[in-house]
């Protein structure tokens, strides 16, 4: 693998997509700051638009997928096709999903590969950047614009607003899937997700802590009032924390992450991005 900076394609190929009518993606590995190979698709978008969705060739989506998902996952394909209709998209496996390299640390080290997707999405010429995260992809998503900064909106999809939350079964279970033994083999062979074995030392900035340094940012809180992970305080945690510069919208019937994410709502999100960022 080439050893240049964070950001850096090493390598590319370019496969046939049916997401688009447009060029085929290309698809490549990135380097991180600390040496980890991240797989990555650029899609240019679409060359035929919706109507209600004005194309714009200078705007690109990077998207932060959640805990267990990676690039060709199907539910994160189909917000990256969604998403095309409104500019460019770069979607990437997190590290320790899919073909990306390393083990994931559940959100800490993440930003480092969120940071070299936005980098390249830089580099291929385009000006406004707008990052759109998912669960785990959405607590990333506000730690990046927090702490490396570089972009022009930010959208948080079902994230939490503070770390350990065990609330839920759901995230009770997750913490079992993370922190024990038999739950990281679980985790390796049955999620296709390598899980880092050490806890965090030191803890990073939650999610909440995040938000004020994103300001003048725009900031999206995207949140289902029947999320079976992260009850409703979160997103309201997080809206309050951003004041003025942030916008919460609590989606009625919606459940978590990419999943939940309906047609509508991603088309939504296109459009208040397009608005927004610069």
């Amino acid at each position: 693998m080439n050893n240049g900076p964070a950001g850096h394609a090493a390598r590319f190929t370019v496969r046939p997509n049916s997401e688009t009518a447009g060029p085929a993606p290309m698809r490549t590995f990135l380097r991180t700051a600390d040496g980890i190979s991240i797989d990555s698709v650029y899609n240019p978008g679409a060359v035929v638009y919706d109507a209600s969705a004005p194309p714009s060739r200078d705007l690109v989506f990077v998207v932060a997928h959640g805990f267990t998902g990676d690039v060709d996952r199907p539910h994160v394909r189909r917000v990256a096709a969604a998403l095309a209709r409104h500019g460019a998209v770069v979607t990437f496996s997190f590290r320790g999903h899919g073909a990306s390299g390393g083990r994931s640390t559940v959100g800490d080290r993440e930003v480092l590969d969120l940071a070299a997707a936005v980098g390249w999405a830089r580099g291929l010429g385009h000006e406004r950047v707008v990052t759109v995260g998912f669960s785990m992809g959405g607590s990333v998503v506000l730690r990046h614009a927090a702490l490396h900064r570089g972009v022009d909106a930010v959208v948080s999809v079902s994230a939490p607003a503070r770390w350990y939350y065990r609330g839920t079964a759901s995230m009770r279970r997750l913490h079992w899937l993370v922190t024990r033994p038999v739950g990281r083999l679980v985790g390796r062979y049955g999620l296709r997700t390598r899980i880092h074995h050490r806890d965090w030392d030191p803890v990073p900035l939650s999610p909440v802590q995040s938000v004020p340094e994103i300001a003048p940012v725009p900031l999206l809180v995207v949140h289902g009032d029947r999320d079976g992970y992260f009850p409703l305080d979160h997103p309201r945690m997080l809206a309050a924390a951003a004041g003025d510069h942030g916008e919460l919208w609590l989606e009625p019937g919606m459940g978590h992450a990419e999943h939940a994410a309906t047609d509508d709502l991603l088309a939504r999100i296109g459009n208040w991005a397009a608005a927004q960022a610069g």
